[in-house]
């Protein structure tokens, strides 16, 4: 580790950026960068590496270029016209340590109704040392550590002895296309570090994710003129029970990655829409699910399960054997991911973590997925996830605890200098 009076100067100057650091997050969390809305975002971005020095490289995706990897996940939701990846690279002037990638998603999910906030979601707050707003928390704060925290190895007189890539992508909260671009755009280092919000502790583990829509269709009559009992809206109901069947039957049967954790798979019925008229009976309903699945499983092998269950429930009804669901797999595809153990680059990071706080870096297992899959899975690289402190991700009042991403920005300038190594910055 890099002897201690660098590691105060690096520090210092953390705490010198990081009022600076907090502006830039305000800045990017006043963009609603949702799905399909992420260019201002990242034009800011961009803007902001060319700033620090960066060669930069922003790209639009192309659904064509990615399908065929076994890594791509449907798109469903809206096309690529506006929606782009940036990668700031750093080159030193001769490479002495070991290259790395940093890594953060720009995207954010939806508000839901702004009243439900305490202040406007898009409109970053202040409040007991928290900054709230949509994508304070997951996870612009952690594109902001990664920049910052290799500002101040130069506001030191420093930087990387090694090749270094901040890449910040979209589409992490749907498919991770955003990751699987820089991929196959040739982008890859020795080590990588995603800077999701984890309190602080390193995931060694995190389950795949696949989503499900399935729709039910009938033929529409006058709701005085029914003589049947079956509604298409409550005909769901019974494929949503055989799921949950499903779901227990997965988390009772766990794989070992995740034996010592309490029902890690999650079968979550996200969002259903049905009818079209109140005096009517629905002709159609549609209702979508997020479902866990463990990393040892093949996603392939799981969709057949899930499907199987699916159409075996809708077929107990003699409505739906004349009118069977339609299941479409649309966004995550995703494997789950476990982190090699014992690798020089979280050897590295604990020591770094260690230096600022005092105490060993703890890990946890996610039920939760992050793109770190594409990089440990695709490249063979091992790919950390290490990130601040937050609250209330993909709800109201989302935020990141400042004074827990001053640490990070922290540890991860001292890890940037222990992984990469150290050159004079001129």
């Amino acid at each position: 580790m890099i002897d201690a009076v660098i590691q105060s100067q690096i520090m210092a100057a953390v705490d010198a950026l990081f009022d600076e650091q907090v502006d830039f997050l305000k800045a990017l969390v006043r963009i609603p960068s949702l799905r399909g809305q992420e260019a201002p975002c990242q034009d800011l971005v961009a803007e902001r590496l060319h700033r620090f020095g960066y060669e930069v490289d922003q790209w639009q995706l192309d659904e064509a270029e990615m399908q065929h990897h076994p890594g791509f996940s449907p798109v469903m939701y809206t096309s690529y016209e506006r929606a782009y990846n940036v990668v700031g690279t750093h080159r030193p002037r001769q490479r002495k340590g070991r290259s790395l990638i940093l890594q953060g998603h720009v995207d954010v999910v939806p508000a839901g109704p702004a009243e439900q906030w305490t202040s406007p979601p898009f409109e970053p707050s202040e409040r007991g040392g928290w900054l709230y707003g949509r994508g304070a928390g997951d996870m612009k704060n952690g594109v902001t550590a990664n920049l910052y925290a290799v500002e101040a190895l130069k506001r030191a007189g420093m930087q990387p002895a090694a090749p270094l890539y901040q890449q910040s992508v979209i589409e992490e909260e749907c498919t991770g296309n955003g990751a699987l671009a820089t991929i196959l755009r040739g982008y890859q280092a020795d080590g990588v570090l995603i800077t999701e919000p984890h309190r602080e502790q390193l995931m060694t583990a995190q389950v795949g994710v696949i989503w499900v829509q399935v729709e039910l269709n009938v033929v529409p009559i006058h709701a005085g003129h029914t003589s049947s009992t079956f509604n298409v809206i409550e005909a769901c109901f019974p494929i949503m029970g055989a799921l949950r069947h499903l779901e227990a039957k997965w988390n009772a049967n766990k794989a070992p990655s995740f034996a010592d954790v309490d029902y890690p798979v999650k079968f979550v019925f996200t969002k259903i829409q049905g009818g079209e008229w109140p005096s009517s009976t629905p002709s159609r309903c549609t209702f979508d699910v997020r479902i866990g699945i463990y990393p040892e499983w093949n996603v392939a092998d799981c969709q057949r399960e899930i499907e199987a269950t699916i159409r075996e429930a809708a077929a107990q009804n003699p409505v739906l054997q004349q009118f069977p669901p339609t299941v479409r797999w649309h966004g995550f595809l995703s494997p789950g991911y476990v982190l090699p153990e014992n690798t020089d680059v979280e050897a590295a990071l604990a020591a770094a973590h260690e230096a600022v706080r005092c105490a060993p870096l703890t890990s946890h297992k996610g039920t939760a997925l992050t793109d770190s899959r594409f990089y440990g899975l695709y490249q063979n690289t091992p790919a950390l996830v290490y990130g601040a402190n937050t609250k209330n991700s993909h709800s109201f009042d989302e935020a990141v605890e400042l004074e827990s991403l001053r640490r990070v920005t922290k540890v991860l300038a001292l890890f940037v200098a222990e992984w990469c190594g150290l050159e004079e910055y001129k």
